[in-house]
């Protein structure tokens, strides 16, 4: 229970979301694309909910640890 904090886990650059606040999300549904030296990295959800935030846009850098979407 409670929210989920999905956070980076290499530093990069945000090339995709593939959802948004309000969204139904099922386990392991791809929620963005998450670019580090040259590779594409695909986030998914590790559980289902709802996407209560998202904390970056396209084309943002993040670091590692930085909080990227919310699921409850």
């Amino acid at each position: 229970g409670g929210p989920l904090e999905v956070r980076a886990i290499i530093p990069g650059r945000i090339v995709a979301i593939s959802v948004g606040p309000g969204d139904a999300v099922a386990a392991g549904q791809q929620l963005l694309v998450l670019e580090a030296m040259k590779m594409q990295n695909e986030l998914r959800a590790p559980r289902e909910g709802t996407v209560r935030a998202v904390a970056v846009a396209v084309g943002a850098n993040v670091e590692v640890g930085d909080v990227l979407m919310v699921i409850e």
